[in-house]
């Protein structure tokens, strides 16, 4: 597959893990207050929403179709060297020590870079990792819009046509179906922490 043939290239990834609008939480009436570790500015409701994207069929999918259950939304693309393997790696081991306690969680991958990454390319990416994993991809629009909705970055890098980098942020979204965003994950979050947080979240939804 492409994305493991690039692993040896040299890359710099833009990772906004000190993006502005993510501070420390102050106690307050959230519902989910036990559970947190940080908040957003604006609230929870600045995160998320609506998107349509394609699944790995072919078909066009809402929001309303693949967040059915707690998911770990994730914003990458196949082609990356390190990091989104790393990434969804990890998200699907912490979705697997979810399900061994009895929670059932889905990762999500969604592509941020829609020319080289068809169906059947985010298809194939996400079964790498677990059987749970949804891939999705989308015209150039459908994808700024998800990524919009998400407040995520991303800038395609100048290089050749075909082999070309994209720098692009590497938070985790869990997201809930009844309420939506709830918690970020940053690259040095654990899947046993992950686990545990998106078990908190769960237990008070």
């Amino acid at each position: 597959m492409r994305w493991i043939a690039v692993t040896v290239a040299a890359i710099a990834i833009v990772a906004v893990t000190g993006a502005a609008w993510l501070y420390t939480r102050a106690p307050g009436d959230d519902p989910f207050a036990p559970c947190r570790s940080a908040a957003v500015a604006g609230g929870t409701g600045a995160i998320g929403g609506s998107f349509t994207l394609v699944d790995k069929d072919g078909q066009t999918v809402t929001d309303k179709d693949v967040i059915t259950k707690p998911s770990l939304v994730y914003f990458g693309y196949t082609f990356c060297p390190d990091v989104c393997p790393l990434d969804s790696a990890r998200n699907a081991e912490a979705a697997d020590l979810l399900a061994e306690r009895g929670y059932d969680v889905t990762p999500v991958f969604i592509t941020i870079d829609p020319e080289r990454d068809t169906p059947q390319v985010v298809g194939e990416f996400a079964e790498v990792f677990s059987d749970r994993m949804i891939g999705l991809t989308g015209s150039p629009e459908q994808v700024k819009a998800a990524s919009q909705a998400y407040r995520t970055y991303y800038k395609k890098q100048d290089g050749d046509d075909e082999y070309y980098l994209v720098d692009h942020s590497t938070f985790t979204y869990l997201v809930l179906p009844e309420t939506g965003f709830a918690e970020f994950f940053r690259r040095d979050t654990t899947p046993e922490q992950i686990a545990q947080t998106a078990a908190c979240f769960i237990d008070h939804s």
